[in-house]
């Protein structure tokens, strides 16, 4: 531990997964306090990226407010079911995965780290996402697979620059229009695996949607919209309830992949 953290010290880096530590070592969030002999203390490098997944770490403290560098945080394959509200005092954390965890929710002071881009929340026993999130105006891509979310709250539509979002294996029955036309920076929507009944009609707008999968809904109807997702290359309506297929699906010239199995169209 001792070699792992003054290699830290130097290069800002700190990998710990994979060690069957069921904590944190506390030195870990003071890492320039243990300064050893023969290191130069003026030379140290504050904590940019720490790892710490497959392991069995049940709490991340508080402390972890001092690591104030910290731009990549991965605690995924964990036991942890809560964060710390002191997650939002990272200010310049750019990545978060938590994903594999015990989680049940989300602290709300996570919509105070604005510089997050990417959040894996995948493989949770999370109901929600906090409506926070909305002020992570930064967020480029969203993983909240296999979990229990029943809506996805308004505030997402504050996400401009939102490329993929990954809401696979969840328990949604709508994606209103007011939350998807805004994202227009869309390439990759996955919600395979909900309770949807119908796709949005606002879809169209996303012009850059490069892959679109609604597997496994109760899905009845393909909006005529969908003539405006130019750029759709893969489109994965299976397993649902369809009866038709628009005409307007003709029109997606770069459709290279439609998977329409199991369903009662003719």
């Amino acid at each position: 531990m001792d070699r792992l953290l003054r290699q830290a010290r130097s290069n800002g880096s700190l990998n710990l997964s994979n060690r069957r530590l069921r904590e944190v070592p506390v030195e870990v969030y003071r890492s320039l306090d243990a300064v050893g002999e023969g290191e130069k203390w003026w030379e140290g490098v504050e904590l940019q990226k720490l790892i710490l997944a497959h392991n069995n770490i049940e709490v991340l403290r508080e402390d972890v407010k001092h690591l104030s560098m910290l731009s990549v945080l991965n605690i995924s394959h964990n036991k942890l079911s809560c964060l710390p509200e002191a997650i939002g005092e990272l200010s310049l954390l750019k990545s978060l995965d938590v994903s594999f965890n015990l989680l049940t929710r989300l602290p709300e002071e996570i919509g105070s780290a604005t510089s997050l881009v990417k959040l894996d929340c995948s493989s949770n026993n999370l109901n929600e996402l906090p409506n926070s999130l909305g002020r992570c105006t930064d967020l480029s891509e969203i993983k909240v697979s296999n979990n229990s979310i029943a809506n996805l709250p308004n505030e997402l539509a504050n996400c401009l620059k939102l490329m993929k979002l990954d809401v696979e294996g969840n328990k949604l029955m709508l994606i209103p229009d007011n939350i998807i036309k805004p994202w227009t920076m869309l390439t990759e929507l996955n919600a395979a695996r909900n309770m949807l009944t119908s796709i949005p009609d606002g879809i169209g707008v996303l012009k850059k949607l490069v892959r679109l999968d609604f597997l496994q809904n109760k899905i009845s109807l393909i909006p005529s919209s969908i003539s405006g997702c130019c750029s759709l290359a893969e489109f994965y309506m299976g397993n649902n309830l369809l009866l038709s297929l628009p005409v307007e699906l003709g029109e997606l010239s770069r459709l290279g992949t439609l998977d329409l199995h199991s369903n009662q169209s003719s």
